[in-house]
């Protein structure tokens, strides 16, 4: 998301439409970008603030910063509200934060704002640690008072979600954790869920991996997989951005076009909810569309989880994994 304007200005024509021809090079870390940028590699690059005024003072680099494209900072503090806030300088005193390198850009951010605030940094111990939302856990359980990271790793932390019949307690929690779910961090309250962000070789195979983990806590299951699936042919309109709704309204009713819309999933009170993973690809492949494909995997992940709920509710569980072996 922080590298939104130079994917917009290359997507959008802008940096062609002014004589220019750039090609956008990944580097890992400002020391990377930096150096690109003093060996001539690369004439333009983006920079940590922190790290540019650091080289510029202490190494003396012959840098100039041409443009500022953050009106804030673009580091984030995460932390929870309800146990742990860090809501001041103070809050830091005495505690302990995550950064994700020892003396990197996270780790400076919080000396100045503690310097800041007259306070001496050496008050606020660092540990490092990874970004993925099973760090969360770490604040949740009191380990450290919470964690510095980029804006984009912290809007990672709205990953895919497993919904669960019930609030795990501390001891079942701890169990859960040992049994792998490090990686996925619990949101407690009247909708319980995990909020995961696992590496695997597909979605799919990344949701079975948490639903197996579950297992280690006795009558405790997932109730389902959060998705954003469903629309009505409005939604499906601002999804798409380049089709009204009239439009949508007359392919699904045959009006127009091959024929073979999609059939609405639901259907109540003169409202059709559509899948949208499957509208778009109708549209991609009968008409052409230039739109993105859409992994169907956290709606199918759901629809599988539901029907086993209520093979579980009806004790007819078996009979549901013969059907589905067999259909």
């Amino acid at each position: 998301m922080s590298l939104a304007p130079e994917l917009l200005a290359v997507a959008g024509g802008h940096f062609k439409k002014h004589g220019l021809d750039v090609t956008l090079q990944p580097a890992k870390g400002t020391s990377q970008a930096m150096q690109a940028v003093l060996s001539g590699v690369a004439p333009v690059s983006r920079l940590g603030q922190i790290d540019v005024m650091t080289a510029l003072t202490t190494t003396k680099q012959p840098l100039v910063n041409i443009a500022t494209p953050f009106r804030t900072s673009a580091v984030r503090f995460v932390y929870s509200k309800r146990k742990h806030p860090v809501e001041r300088p103070e809050d830091l005193v005495g505690r302990t934060m995550g950064v994700p390198s020892e003396g990197g850009n996270s780790d400076k951010v919080v000396s100045l704002v503690m310097a800041a605030a007259g306070l001496d940094p050496k008050e606020c111990e660092r540990q490092v640690v990874g970004l993925t939302p099973g760090t969360f856990n770490l604040v949740q359980r009191g380990r450290i008072a919470g964690y510095v990271v980029s804006v984009d790793t912290a809007n990672v932390l709205k990953d895919f979600r497993i919904m669960l019949n019930r609030n795990p307690d501390d001891d079942e929690f701890d169990r859960l954790f040992e049994a792998g779910l490090d990686d996925c961090a619990l949101v407690s309250g009247r909708s319980p869920y995990f909020m995961c962000d696992r590496e695997a070789d597909s979605l799919m195979e990344a949701i079975l991996s948490v639903l197996v983990q579950l297992r280690a806590v006795d009558e405790l299951w997932a109730v389902g997989v959060q998705h954003n699936d469903g629309v009505t042919l409005g939604d499906a309109a601002r999804r798409h951005g380049g089709r009204t709704q009239a439009s949508l309204r007359q392919l699904a009713a045959g009006q127009r076009g091959p024929g073979g819309f999609p059939e609405p999933v639901v259907e109540a009170d003169n409202i059709s909810v559509y899948s949208w993973a499957e509208v778009s690809d109708w549209l991609r492949t009968e008409m052409g569309d230039d739109i993105p494909q859409v992994d169907r995997s956290l709606a199918l992940a759901d629809a599988a989880v539901k029907l086993a709920c209520r093979a579980r509710s009806m004790h007819r569980e078996s009979e549901v994994r013969r059907l589905l072996e067999v259909a």
